[in-house]
């Protein structure tokens, strides 16, 4: 019989189960049972994963995009949850090598079908939620999938947060922003960090997989944050006093390392 290197699965999905039968059932492929009668399929886990997934996309596509309309919402929920972008995630886990098929099934190349690798992944979720509740599972989701909805976000034409920042800084500073970045990982499997400076207070820092998405997140973080500013609110007609309060807070955050040191 077959046996998937679940510790291995464990350490690629940054989760340790308290009962890894859920995690073995989650890649257990009905071809697979029916060759060895008496295991259950992935299927109720899938069916439970599906619904999981569905809520945390929802829920973090509306704190993430606040200016998105509900239109474009349901496009880019859509733009994740659905075989192609579920089974480049399981790609990226490995999870076609680990998955229990039957003979037939894993000779017609079942470990690379996208429909067995999305319902494989989603039985994954399920397995999270019901071993360990609603969090650890949202947090698995939402590593895997954030980045794919920052791709999304950039191919539907959605929202530009670089620009949009461009924006906000000559309104407020008059200056652009600057991004530094830093990368680390195989080249493979590189992810790349960046941070987003603007008269020399770091307003945003994002992580992605490529250095756009790594400065469109940055870039967001940033905007968010600049608009917290009083003068972002009433228009920016004082440019001044949106520096002095940058100024504040940039003496707050250097007062606080000292302190610390």
């Amino acid at each position: 019989m077959t046996s998937p290197d679940l510790d291995g699965l464990e350490r690629r999905l940054g989760y340790a189960f308290t009962n890894q039968v859920l995690l073995r059932q989650a890649l257990a492929h009905r071809s697979w049972c029916a060759e060895f009668p008496g295991n259950a399929s992935n299927e109720r886990l899938e069916f439970l994963g599906d619904a999981v997934l569905g809520w945390t996309i929802a829920d973090l596509v509306y704190r993430r995009y606040t200016d998105m309309p509900e239109g474009k919402l349901t496009d880019l929920r859509k733009a994740v949850v659905n075989a192609g972008a579920l089974a480049s995630a399981a790609g990226d886990l490995g999870l076609g090598s680990e998955l229990l098929l039957g003979k037939g099934e894993a000779a017609a190349g079942g470990r690379h079908k996208s429909s067995i690798l999305s319902d494989a992944l989603e039985a994954v979720f399920g397995a999270v939620y019901l071993d360990g509740g609603p969090e650890p599972a949202r947090d698995l989701i939402t590593r895997l999938l954030t980045s794919r909805l920052d791709d999304a976000v950039t191919r539907l034409g959605g929202l530009d947060h670089k620009t949009a920042l461009q924006e906000l800084a000559a309104q407020l500073f008059e200056v652009p922003p600057q991004y530094v970045l830093r990368s680390d990982g195989p080249d493979h499997a590189k992810r790349f960090e960046a941070d987003v400076q603007i008269t020399g207070t770091v307003w945003g820092t994002g992580e992605g997989r490529s250095k756009k998405q790594a400065e469109q997140a940055a870039a967001r973080e940033a905007c968010a944050a600049l608009r917290e500013l009083p003068n972002a609110r009433n228009g920016g007609a004082a440019r001044n006093g949106a520096i002095a309060t940058a100024s504040a807070a940039a003496g707050t955050s250097a007062a606080a390392s000292t302190s610390d040191a």
